[in-house]
């Protein structure tokens, strides 16, 4: 019987918006991967509605079936009684545990006594507040993206030293997401409102790249969320993580050559990550300044020509 890996691998929710086609392809693609755990459901914007509530159920469904951890996240920033009514039914789904991303997620989860997943939206800092998250019915929690290895490692010791002893899961891979306006920028860099957004931002499977006067990529824009330009790709860090305890590491995913990220970081666990450190895996800038406690794009480890 093959041992299962200390350290779990987890496909975050998609950023961005994409087709209902290609979501479909995606995750068939992904039933097939070695990962753990899966994440589902619109995270951004809820104008991005080509998928339902009950499309992400059937998705999880089969996925389910395919032997992997299901979870349902919540929208992270919640602007309308509309968008109250849809996190009510995702709380109320009855199927698959909620990762709340906000206050109200977390009202709605912990006052109806559901377990839940507790996001890096949450900004989980200290071990008192990882105990309210405990009391709450935390089941497992992720680092702000932001906060360095050496904050880490002392949050999760202190959470343990507190009786917190839920698993902790740290972004490892993919444009980091930094913040969260009720303006679209993508609407507007096309000269639409917000509210006749025409859906431009499925133009952008990958979002759209922000520059700066010298042309230097800063910002990944993907309507009302901002990115990071380049991506965070911890796959060397993997062995550190869980001997410090990190228990998930999450993969975000790609419009394109996310299979080859998730085998990539399949091997790194398994200690089986190849010189040169780290392989370019797609045309995207390399980012991991924030786990060492530098600004966050900044690249400690420059790729090999």
């Amino acid at each position: 019987m093959t041992t299962p890996p200390t350290l779990q691998l987890s496909l975050g929710p998609v950023l961005f918006y994409w087709t209902r086609e290609h979501y479909a392809n995606f995750y068939r693609e992904a039933a097939d991967w070695p990962v753990e755990i899966i994440t589902l459901g619109e995270t951004v914007c809820s104008r991005r509605r080509d998928m339902k509530l009950d499309d992400w159920l059937g998705i999880g469904r089969e996925l389910s079936q395919a032997g992997k951890q299901i979870v349902l996240a919540s929208q992270t920033l919640i602007e309308s009684e509309a968008d109250l009514r849809d996190l009510r039914k995702i709380c109320d789904n009855g199927n698959f545990i909620v990762e709340a991303n906000d206050q109200s997620a977390l009202q709605l989860l912990s006052h109806a006594g559901l377990p839940f997943i507790a996001g890096a939206a949450l900004n989980l800092y200290n071990p008192a507040t990882l105990g309210v998250m405990n009391r709450a019915g935390m089941q497992r929690w992720q680092a702000p993206v932001e906060m360095s290895r050496d904050d880490l490692a002392q949050l999760i010791a202190d959470g343990h030293q507190a009786g917190v002893n839920q698993p902790c899961e740290v972004f490892a891979y993919g444009h980091l997401p930094l913040a969260w306006s009720s303006r679209c920028f993508t609407a507007r860099r096309h000269q639409k409102s917000k509210d006749r957004c025409q859906f431009v931002c499925q133009k952008y499977p990958e979002g759209l790249v922000l520059r700066t006067q010298e042309s230097r990529d800063v910002f990944t824009l993907n309507g009302i969320q901002t990115l990071s330009s380049a991506c965070q790709d911890l796959r060397h860090e993997l062995t550190t993580m869980t001997n410090m305890g990190v228990s998930v590491a999450r993969l975000s995913p790609r419009a394109e050559g996310m299979a080859e990220v998730v085998h990539a970081f399949d091997q790194a666990r398994n200690g089986s990550l190849p010189p040169p450190d780290p392989l370019t895996l797609v045309e995207v800038g390399i980012c991991d300044g924030y786990w060492y406690g530098r600004p966050g794009m900044d690249n400690t480890r420059p790729q090999a020509n």
